[in-house]
């Protein structure tokens, strides 16, 4: 998003006009614990009635933290779902003890707190056209999968692959019949490992519709799978790295700038 005090500049004529995020505050109604690493908090009150749903199921907010010196830090989340009738969203947190900044938030806020988000906006929805489905992520993919799952047709067909760093992490979730949904817990964090099971798959005939979302380099080694070796096309794949193991937050954001933050390489 641009910074608000930015100049304004003209686009070129072939670009479209970018229209900013709307603001809005919206109030902790809600903070359950889902499984050890994971926090659902819910958000609503009169700010609600200012959020633009949209029918993506990636779609992501940009939570405002006010830090103690005053400064502003935003943070990209992904909306786990939108209740219209109740007025609230429900954004998911990943939890690592006091790393970060959202994540000590979501896992110590109380109800009747507030905060600014800006969006939403979203880039990824089943392709009802698609023969079959795959998923794959970790936790912090987990919430537009599980998003995904939902809005599948109940003749569905796939496979869902989700990492977990234990056991306990493993929850319910709601999937057509023919889609299988598999956890894989117990083994020491790899970039191959996702990948390696894909790779291992009864791969189905037919067009198949691809969403894997999750830690950078393990997203780096099934771009290569997925294009390399299976032969897909950019438009059947949504594929992004949403945090990178052993980086900060900020240290991580600043790297999608450089050669190593990127998914597809350029050129």
């Amino acid at each position: 998003m641009s910074d608000a005090n930015a100049t304004p500049t003209t686009p070129p004529a072939d670009r479209p006009v970018r229209r900013p995020k709307p603001q809005l505050e919206l109030e902790v109604i809600d903070r359950r614990s889902v499984s050890p690493h994971l926090v659902r908090v819910t958000l609503g009150g009169e700010g609600f009635d200012a959020f633009e749903d949209r029918p993506e199921t990636d779609k992501y907010v940009k939570l405002h933290f006010t830090q103690p010196a005053g400064d502003v830090v935003r943070r990209t989340y992904t909306v786990r779902s939108v209740d219209h009738d109740r007025r609230v969203i429900d954004i998911d947190f990943v939890i690592h003890g006091d790393e970060g900044i959202a994540g000590p938030w979501a896992a110590r806020v109380e109800p009747g707190a507030t905060i600014t988000i800006a969006g939403p906006g979203g880039g990824y929805a089943p392709n009802p056209d698609a023969d079959w489905y795959l998923f794959a992520g970790d936790l912090a993919g987990l919430p537009a999968i599980a998003a995904a799952l939902e809005a599948l047709p109940a003749d569905a067909v796939g496979t869902a692959l989700i990492e977990a760093d234990t056991v306990d992490d493993v929850i319910a979730l709601t999937a057509p019949a023919g889609v299988e949904v598999r956890w894989l817990t117990g083994d020491e964090p790899s970039t191959d490992r996702l990948a390696d099971v894909i790779r291992s798959l009864d791969w189905a005939e037919g067009h198949v519709d691809v969403f894997a979302h999750g830690e950078r380099e393990s997203m780096k080694v099934l771009r290569r799978h997925l294009f390399d070796e299976r032969g897909l096309e950019r438009a059947q794949v949504s594929l992004s790295g949403y945090w990178a193991r052993g980086r900060t937050e900020d240290r991580f954001q600043a790297e999608k700038r450089e050669p190593i933050g990127q998914i597809f390489p350029e050129g």
